[in-house]
């Protein structure tokens, strides 16, 4: 259930992380709302993983679902282009997160 929660938490991230870019430097009243709960609901899932699951293991999970899902997100819907090296860059990750599950 632990993974799972951190999976949540990681998806939370990317949508903080998207809605920054609709709060323009927090002027904007909902966006700012939505991005703040989007980013409370990720850190407290990430502590409730966190009894459970080793910190460094967690913490790198985390970081590289909101990696992942952003950047991915920006090449899909903010013309953010899309190249060889960065699908690679991306796949390297998802390998990571993949060998850190396995290694815990």
């Amino acid at each position: 259930m632990s993974w799972f929660i951190l999976f949540i938490a990681g998806l939370l991230e990317v949508v903080w992380a998207i809605g920054l870019k609709y709060t323009q430097g927090f002027t904007k009243l909902t966006p700012s709302l939505l991005t703040v709960s989007a980013m409370i609901g990720s850190f407290y899932l990430l502590s409730v993983a966190l009894k459970e699951l080793p910190l460094g293991t967690a913490y790198a999970v985390w970081v590289g679902i909101g990696a992942i899902g952003t950047a991915t997100a920006g090449m899909l819907f903010f013309a953010e282009g899309v190249s060889t090296l960065k699908v690679v860059s991306v796949m390297l990750i998802v390998a990571g997160i993949i060998g850190l599950k396995l290694a815990s």
